[in-house]
């Protein structure tokens, strides 16, 4: 027997464009969660949803289909609420009779009624101390795996820290089935409030393991051109694992400038999909409305404390993870120009893609330009835009397929690495717009400016690759690639040339 799907209209939803439904939206899937039932759109409606400080909890299938929703932010009660949120019924678990865990620990003397994901903190330790106009004291080291129902921690997520101390151990459970968030045409009317880090949700939120949403789309109106609060994500996944995302189109947000932490101006960064101490997450054949290479928007995609993140057949402006990710993998995609910035460890495979930007993958340096492990690029295509074609920096440093910058003189937190081991297998770099006085592409960045003198000590070393491997380089102008301008840096690196 099929469970009859509840619809909005039966709860007094009008559907017109101008009638504020929130309420109506809220009590269907009060209903429906009650009851163990899908909640279905009106295919031809449009939902207003105003600013009221409300959220609807989605705990059933939910197939939105082709209705329209107006998420309304020029005035809202609490820029913090989101306006959906997808929750398990099942309550997370806090655990409280382990002290400490080791780096790549294999099991948990602990039992638990599901498999979980487990974020553990410990707030005496800071991680991703931040350097540069965002400087900051750092964040509470954090790490994210998944735990079997006997304690057993999977190889695929595994324990990244040293936890000395916990101070806080959620296990939070990982349901069996899947739930399905099915269609709907979303646009936000943009906030114009002040251009200050007051990050807006008004967003889906996705809370719970195990959900596929197929087909969504999201678009933002009325942007003002010099102002407005940035978003911390429209889909925001936090707390869970194995969510995928796929067919959806998605907008990114306008660039802003602020005041930052060192009191300059920087850029203001907003997300339109934003994940945060989540595991195995994967984006297919999704798409990006509005220009991947038009740089006054902000990169669409970042995230935080991630783990195992695919992007397949995505056309996005920015691939990102500030405070760290471990084994991503980039597949048959085209990322625009916020490039592919990385922290993080594991092997990160980037694989018949293109990245238009003045960078093929960019170590960030405001967290230490720092990847423990293996960095794979095959078959892939730079394309380098025409506006980074500037003859003088392109003559002194050129467009670099890694970029990296580390000064030595900065606590990240952390020991910082190059990768380990870098392969590049197959790659065309498109310069043919430079000039003739142009020198041909790099495959690092300088990296350490005081490496051209060899007797400067590092107060915080930077660890070195052990091998690169290269095979298979293209340029389409025909000019040579040279590995760095700072050679010295790599004097004692295994250079294999095939």
């Amino acid at each position: 027997m099929i469970n009859k799907p509840l619809h909005y209209s039966e709860f007094g939803a009008v559907g017109d464009g101008v009638t504020d439904d929130f309420d109506a939206i809220i009590h269907t899937h009060t209903k429906a969660n009650e009851l163990g039932l899908p909640v279905y759109a009106d295919p031809n409606a449009v939902y207003y949803i105003g600013g009221a400080d409300k959220t609807a909890i989605i705990q059933t299938d939910t197939d939105w289909n082709s209705a329209k929703f107006i998420i309304d932010d020029k005035s809202t009660e609490n820029y913090k609420s989101s306006i959906f949120e997808v929750k398990s019924k099942l309550e997370p678990v806090r655990i409280t009779d382990i002290q400490s865990i080791k780096k790549n620990q294999e099991q948990l003397d602990i039992n638990l009624s599901y498999d979980s994901l487990v974020v553990a903190v410990d707030n005496t330790t800071k991680r991703f101390i931040r350097e540069g106009l965002n400087v900051d004291n750092g964040s509470n080291q954090t790490d994210v795996f998944i735990i079997s129902k006997d304690g057993y921690i999977d190889p695929n997520t595994a324990v990244i820290w040293d936890f000395d101390k916990i101070t806080s151990l959620t296990a939070f459970p990982i349901d069996s089935e899947p739930l399905y968030l099915k269609g709907g045409i979303f646009t936000t009317v943009a906030n114009h409030a002040e251009a200050k880090y007051t990050y807006f949700k008004r967003n889906i939120a996705i809370n719970r393991s195990n959900t596929i949403i197929d087909g969504l789309t999201h678009h933002i109106t009325d942007e003002r051109s010099d102002h407005g609060a940035p978003y911390s994500g429209f889909i925001f996944i936090y707390n869970c694992a194995d969510v995928t995302m796929q067919n959806c189109k998605m907008t990114a947000h306008r660039t802003y400038t602020t005041i930052g932490a060192a009191s300059l101006p920087v850029k203001m960064g907003t997300y339109d999909i934003l994940a945060d101490e989540a595991v195995n997450l994967v984006f297919k054949d999704c798409t990006q409305l509005n220009d991947i290479t038009d740089d006054t928007n902000w990169g669409i995609f970042s995230s935080n404390y991630t783990k195992n993140i695919v992007f397949d057949n995505v056309h996005f402006s920015r691939f990102d993870a500030h405070k760290g990710t471990t084994n991503p993998k980039i597949l048959n995609s085209t990322i625009g120009h916020m490039g592919i910035k990385l922290i993080g460890s594991g092997t990160c495979l980037i694989e018949n893609t293109t990245v238009k930007c003045d960078h093929f993958a960019h170590l960030r340096a405001d967290y230490g330009s720092t990847w423990e492990g293996e960095i794979i690029i095959r078959n892939c295509e730079f394309a380098i835009r025409n506006d980074d074609f500037i003859p003088n920096d392109y003559v002194s440093t050129g467009p670099a397929v890694l970029w990296a910058e580390y000064s030595g003189l900065h606590d990240f937190g952390y020991k910082c690495f190059m990768p380990r081991k870098i392969v590049i297998d197959g790659l065309v770099i498109n310069d043919e717009q430079a000039s003739d006085d142009c020198t041909g592409p790099r495959i690092f960045s300088p990296i350490h400016d005081n490496y051209f003198d060899e007797h400067f000590e590092e107060k915080y070393p930077y660890a070195l690759p052990e091998v690169v491997e290269i095979k298979g380089i293209k340029t389409k102008s025909g000019k040579p690639w040279t590995l760095s301008d700072n050679m010295s840096l790599f004097k004692d690196v295994k250079i294999v040339e095939n």
